[in-house]
């Protein structure tokens, strides 16, 4: 039912996801009032917007939010679609958040020293306001897409489900990051042939001297590193996501494995003109410069073993062999005489704000923040790629980001 004025409270959270309870779960702790707004039902878009065989990337024992954490009996498994949705939805009962669900927010304007939130129920006033809905609410797909002909399929990893629902004959996967690799092996194995489209993309095995990656790269402090520890922190936020998948099965996923399975590797996709998608002829230097890096980090982990005196204890250092790049890739494919029948535009997202009324982007469109601290006073952001660390981005990366702005926060408002 409709409310006939605004309501008032201190702060209003903007999405009822997991960086949402989060920071609902410590402005709770901090006795902050507030309410927290999401567009339908909690997870929604976990429940709506991702596709059946979806794992999370982080092993389950790295699976937490402020005052929460797994609890099951497989530590080292992966949380599929549905553990994370009952997740998400466990610790919201268990935090008891001020969440009111299907609440579609249409317009935040500012109103005095603070905001107005107008959703589809009626209109809150606050004196703060949390961004958390999320960098993925749009699939970011190139403007020539609108160039593929017709009788071509086009979907998104937001509409892809399963492989069933694709059309029979050849897919072009578009993008090689950890969604494009994952969507090429399931694809290529339901045996429709798989052509993958890679530009720059980030090299990572699941597992190395007997231990899972994520579980090396907390030791030695690289999901900890802070965003006002690297050079560019603009270029870092937008690194593609690594080629991981949910899964013990191989070691790693890569390039080389896909091609064992029969996947055709090109470059990056820049144009498709009377049915012919046309590449670029970097991909030989974005696999070799994936290369380099994946070593740069097995070497980080080797020289932090021997540091702490633990190579008798653990797997011999090794290497994985180079990524095999044909001598000449293809420039060019014929898609209606290849049999391609669909694509997949697995080209990464952005986030929606067409209801932020509020001078606070920038000549791209990204909101201007600082770690985080929004250029507005008392607007916040969080559940971003690397908003004040390189772990932001996965679920228990937003507890120390919650913490950290729920007490700027609090300070903003004894101040106001």
């Amino acid at each position: 039912m409709l409310r006939t004025g605004p309501l008032r409270t201190d702060t209003v959270v903007i999405g009822g996801g997991h960086a949402g309870l989060a920071i609902s779960r410590c402005l709770n702790d901090r006795r902050i009032d507030h309410v927290v707004l999401e567009r339908a039902a909690i997870a929604n878009s976990w429940k709506t917007e991702r596709w059946n065989s979806l794992r999370l990337l982080t092993p389950n024992w790295q699976s937490r939010l402020p005052g929460f954490s797994y609890d099951g009996d497989d530590p080292n498994g992966f949380m599929s679609l549905p553990d994370v949705i009952n997740f998400i939805e466990r610790y919201a009962e268990y935090i008891s958040a001020p969440i009111e669900l299907d609440s579609n927010v249409t317009e935040i304007s500012p109103r005095g020293n603070g905001y107005q939130i107008t959703t589809n129920r009626g209109s809150w006033i606050c004196r703060s306001l949390v961004l958390a809905t999320g960098a993925c609410n749009i699939a970011n797909v190139p403007a020539f897409a609108s160039s593929t002909p017709s009788s071509i399929s086009t979907l998104t990893p937001i509409s892809y489900q399963t492989p069933d629902g694709l059309l029979d004959g050849g897919v072009l996967i578009v993008g090689g990051s950890a969604t494009g690799i994952q969507l090429a092996y399931e694809i290529q194995r339901s045996g429709r042939p798989v052509t993958l489209s890679i530009g720059e993309h980030v090299r990572m095995p699941r597992t190395y001297r007997g231990r899972d990656i994520l579980w090396w790269m907390n030791a030695v402090g690289i999901l900890d590193e802070s965003y006002t520890e690297v050079d560019d922190i603009r270029r870092a936020r937008n690194v593609p996501s690594p080629q991981l998948t949910g899964s013990m099965k191989q070691p790693i996923l890569d390039l080389n494995l896909l091609s064992m399975l029969g996947v055709k590797i090109v470059g990056r996709l820049v144009a498709i003109n009377d049915s012919k998608a046309q590449f670029a002829g970097s991909l030989r230097n974005h696999c070799k410069l994936a290369d380099l890096k994946m070593s740069r980090l097995l070497k980080t982990i080797d020289d932090w073993v021997s540091n702490n005196s633990l190579d008798g204890e653990l797997e011999p250092s090794y290497r994985f062999q180079p990524t095999a790049v044909e001598t000449a890739p293809p420039l060019e494919l014929e898609l209606t005489k290849s049999q391609i029948r669909t694509i997949v535009w697995a080209t990464g997202f952005r986030p929606d704000y067409s209801w932020l009324k509020i001078p606070v982007f920038d000549r791209k469109g990204k909101i201007r923040h600082d770690g985080g601290i929004v250029e507005s006073p008392g607007m916040y952001l969080v559940g971003m790629n690397f908003l004040r660390r390189r772990k932001s981005s996965f679920i228990h990366g937003i507890e120390d980001d919650a913490r950290e702005l729920s007490d700027h926060l609090l300070q903003y408002l004894a101040r106001s």
